[in-house]
Formats: C-alpha cells, sequence, structure tokens
C-alpha cells in the first residue's frame, strides 16, 4: 500500500482525493496548510505529495521548493485553480513532477497518479543497471543522487540531476528539447520546452567553469544539448 500526502485546505477536495486515492489501495495523511504539510513531507515517508499551491501559512510553490531543497524526492503533484502559464513553469522549476488546474476531473487525476507511480516504478527497476559515472573532475553517484565536482558536492534539484545523469549516460548523442521534456517531465508537457532550456542553464552555472565556453554540456546548434563526449571517464 502506498502512503500519500494531501496538502489542501479545501477539506471537500480534500476528502474527494482521499476516496479516490483509497480505491488505488493508498494510505492518506491529510494536511490544511503549507507548514503542517512541509512539517509532514519532512518527517514521514511518502509515495507522493498531492500539494494545492493556495495555502494558508506557507503556499505550495514555496513547500515544493523547500521539499526539494532538503533533498526529498518524493513525487510531487500539484494542484491550483490558476490556469496561467508562469505558474505551471513554476512549478515544474520548483521541483513538481506534475501539475493539475482546477476544476479537473477525477479520472484524470486518477491517471495523472497513475501515470507518477509507474514511472517511479519503472525508475526503480532500472536503477540496478545504472552505474556511477565519472568525466575527469565530474562524479555522479546514482546511488545517492549525489553530484562532485573536484570532489566538492554540487547541489542539484531532482531534475536537474535526471537531466544531467540521462545526458552523461549517453554521451555525444544529442536530445532534441523536446526528448528531455518527455524523458524527465512526461509527455504531458509538450509545449514547455523552455523548461528543459531553463534546467539546462541552471545545471551549466553549477558544474561548468565557463558558461560561455561550456565543458560538459553542449549545445547541438539548431536541434538541442549533448553531454560531451570527448572527455576522460
Amino acid at each position: 500500500m502506498k502512503k500519500v500526502l494531501i496538502v489542501e485546505d479545501d477539506k471537500e477536495i480534500s476528502n474527494l482525493l482521499e476516496i479516490h486515492l483509497t480505491d488505488l489501495n493508498c494510505n492518506i495523511k491529510k494536511c490544511y496548510d503549507g507548514l503542517s504539510g512541509l512539517n509532514s513531507a519532512k518527517t514521514e515517508s511518502f509515495a507522493l505529495i498531492v500539494l494545492d499551491i493556495m495555502l494558508p501559512a506557507l503556499d505550495g510553490f514555496e513547500v515544493c521548493k523547500e521539499i526539494r531543497k532538503q533533498e526529498i524526492h518524493t513525487p510531487v503533484l500539484m494542484l491550483t485553480s490558476k490556469s496561467e502559464e508562469t505558474d505551471k513553469v513554476l512549478g515544474l522549476e520548483f521541483g513538481a513532477d506534475d501539475y493539475l488546474t482546477k476544476p479537473f476531473s477525477i479520472r484524470e487525476f486518477t491517471a495523472r497518479v497513475k501515470a507518477i507511480f509507474r514511472r517511479v516504478d519503472s525508475l526503480s527497476n532500472e536503477k540496478s543497471d545504472q552505474k556511477d559515472l565519472r568525466f575527469e573532475e565530474l562524479k555522479i553517484d546514482v546511488t545517492n543522487r549525489k553530484v562532485l565536482l573536484n570532489n566538492k558536492r554540487i547541489e542539484l534539484t531532482p531534475k536537474e540531476f535526471d537531466l544531467l545523469y540521462l545526458m552523461a549516460a549517453h554521451p555525444g548523442r544529442t536530445y532534441t528539447r523536446e526528448n528531455l521534456l518527455n524523458l524527465i517531465w512526461g509527455t504531458q508537457y509538450s509545449g514547455y520546452e523552455h523548461t528543459v532550456n531553463s534546467h539546462i542553464n541552471r545545471l551549466r552555472t553549477k558544474i561548468e567553469t565557463d558558461v560561455s565556453n561550456p565543458k560538459f554540456i553542449l549545445t547541438s546548434w539548431g536541434v538541442g544539448y549533448r553531454f560531451n563526449d570527448q572527455l576522460n571517464n
């Protein structure tokens, strides 16, 4: 049975989500403000966090950002009544795995939850095939999801780590922005390629000595990005 945290101040919506998640064989904990939701996320283990954005005490963006700062990799499905594109992009860039705008159908909600669970289960099965990677002064520790540069730890968000590992595991292979979006975020984010650009830019500022002349993550002009296959490993 999977344990799910619902952080939603509308008790009617919270109860409705609880009913349908219970039907998916989930055990539910509910919080009604951002602060208590954050405390629960930090002190307990969950398979999924369903997180509203407009919350008392602490909004969902801040909760998500703090969860990722604490290196909690639990999938986050964000809910909001706002439909502006900037909110969706913010949610993704703070580390959310998926995003639903209210009002949404319960069928769509359960489909998104099932898709997240499938992705997580698939990643868990693949972990045994993954190995640590090293390219000169850059080391990627898969087991601990840790990146070292000149033996100093580099703090990456979950999505930044996933992007880096995907490309570093296939050096020389060019990925289009759409490829990366689909592989790391999922097919429902078609059209948000600029999210990939911002993540790549942040990754470069963290691991590259000279962002204007990158050593590790290269641009395949007019196509996308690739990891440098000319490095010693």
